[in-house]
């Protein structure tokens, strides 16, 4: 009998890393979690993870420098990765996913049916190395995407408050939760864009 398949679940929102642990324990995966990328890197280097899934807008490495950096290394450019993703959905974020090493992309909110097989045929299928994306290239397609979200959440943002004046109390409350979210996601994304840009100047 082989032992359960070691599946690394990367995922800031408590409660959508709680419902990848509970269901992939559920199907017999053991599980590891870690809350962005610099997490994952400390766990994969404890204990190589057969499959990795991994949201992208993370706080500290998002998904998107978790994947070049595991590309890069030799021992880990074969580990099958899906990215889990509310934020990067457009065509454009998806293309350069693959083009970085993305094996799989499954939007938000998660079809736990679609996640299941997605890890099940991953993990029957033979693995191959996926080449890394050139240093130069993977950060002018990198700084353009966050770029191009950090835009539509400034967007988003001015139009959830011009809504705002127009609710009655009850409906500000539920409004304002949406709006904080955006904003922390705005600045999320601020960050590492700025991270981009001191590591491009140098």
């Amino acid at each position: 009998m082989t032992d359960p398949a070691l599946i690394l679940c990367v995922e800031d929102v408590p409660d959508t890393l709680q419902l990848l642990e509970v269901t992939l324990h559920f199907k017999g995966y053991r599980v590891v979690t870690a809350r962005n990328g610099r997490e994952a890197l400390t766990a994969i280097r404890a204990e190589r993870p057969a499959l990795i899934l991994t949201d992208i807008l993370m706080p500290g490495m998002d998904g998107f420098s978790l994947v070049h950096r595991l590309r890069i290394q030799p021992e880990t450019r074969d580990i099958p990765i899906i990215f889990l993703s509310a934020t990067y959905v457009a065509p454009e974020d998806k293309q350069f996913a693959n083009a970085i090493g993305v094996t799989r992309f499954i939007e938000k909110p998660i079809s736990i049916e679609e996640m299941l097989k997605t890890v099940s045929d991953l993990l029957a299928a033979k693995s191959q190395p996926r080449e890394p994306m050139n240093q130069k290239a993977f950060y002018e397609g990198y700084r353009k995407r966050l770029e191009e979200k950090l835009s539509q959440k400034v967007n988003q943002i001015v139009r959830t408050e011009g809504m705002m004046e127009t609710l009655n109390e009850a409906e500000k409350k539920s409004f304002s939760l949406s709006l904080q979210e955006f904003k922390n996601e705005r600045d999320e994304i601020q960050n590492l864009l700025d991270q981009i840009r001191e590591l491009t100047a140098s």
